[in-house]
């Protein structure tokens, strides 16, 4: 995957980022798309192989990495939407965790700033909560999840558990147990599509928590509701290439973290995502090249789905999470 996406930005020596598309369009070649979420998924994927199998040239590449993101985003680390910013942030906060030298100074001047800026977006307007994005008038799940689980590592935890119990109070279907989207302030209109996107943040934001009874009614609801055989679902590509790998990444926290029988359920969907995912790929010359659909063969040359950066990442995501096990 990196072998594929990973190249330098605007041919600047030293830099380093994830290419949206392969075969890459003039577009992409040039960045010219700036999906600033993907990469901070990239880089959460390059913490995760670090920790696996630790490497002098990956801790090299991903302080590289950190400053071509800053570069790319014209010399700030964040942007008006607050589950960008968040995903980032959580990203960086294992960064530092890693203590990979020279970008310490780098990372906590990131952090400082997406902190800031996440705690600007809570507003009383439908009880709390932060929006999607400034200027917005929708508060959703996607946004307040990371945002959550970003509070309680930087050791807010009384931002994080009002954030949490905002969205069990309010997006959490009390049928199901499964996770909406958000709500618009405008109309009060609980916008209820379900993602498995927005599943991974709530789960991982209970864990943070501790709220075990809440993060086991969310895996019960996953496994009874989102993962026809066990696999949890794939995407038509774009951002939602990323969605069932963030569940997967807080599935593995959670297998590690719960008791029986939920944690059994959580490593269960992993695994055989996992191995879906895996014995699906085709095998390219640059490495394995995975479906957008896990339940689903690989094509090659891949179809328009599977060219996106986001579906190669979040394979990669999944099996990172698997391999955690």
């Amino acid at each position: 995957m990196c072998t594929r996406h990973l190249r330098r930005l605007w041919a600047i020596p030293g830099t380093a980022l994830g290419r949206s598309g392969w075969p890459p369009t003039v577009s992409q070649r040039l960045h010219w798309h700036w999906n600033y979420w993907w990469q901070a998924h990239l880089l959460d994927s390059l913490v995760d192989a670090q920790l696996r199998e630790p490497t002098d040239e990956r801790a090299r590449l991903i302080n590289r990495f950190i400053t071509t993101v800053h570069r790319r985003n014209f010399g700030s680390w964040v942007n008006d939407y607050y589950d960008d910013i968040a995903w980032l942030g959580l990203a960086l906060q294992r960064v530092r965790e890693l203590s990979t030298g020279r970008n310490k100074s780098t990372v906590d001047e990131a952090l400082e700033a997406i902190d800031k800026r996440l705690h600007e977006g809570w507003t009383e307007d439908l009880g709390g909560g932060i929006w999607w994005r400034r200027g917005d008038s929708f508060k959703n799940t996607p946004a307040n999840g990371p945002a959550a689980i970003f509070h309680a590592r930087s050791g807010d935890g009384e931002r994080a558990r009002e954030m949490t119990q905002w969205l069990t109070d309010t997006l959490v279907d009390p049928k199901t147990g499964l996770v909406w989207d958000g709500i618009r302030a405008d109309t009060g209109e609980v916008v209820k599509h379900i993602f498995s996107y927005c599943q991974g943040v709530y789960l991982g934001a209970c864990l943070e928590q501790n709220r075990p009874e809440d993060a086991a009614r969310t895996i019960r609801a996953v496994e009874e509701h989102m993962s026809p055989e066990g696999i949890l679902p794939g995407s038509e590509g774009g951002d939602g290439g990323l969605f069932s790998a963030i569940l997967a990444r807080y599935l593995a926290l959670a297998a590690k973290n719960l008791p029986r029988p939920e944690a059994e359920t959580a490593k269960n969907l992993v695994q055989k995502s996992a191995e879906a995912c895996w014995n699906g790929s085709a095998q390219e010359k640059t490495g394995p090249l995975f479906s957008a659909e896990w339940s689903k063969p690989a094509e090659n040359p891949p179809n328009k789905a599977q060219r996106d950066l986001s579906v190669q990442i979040g394979g990669w995501m999944l099996l990172e999470a698997a391999a955690s096990l």
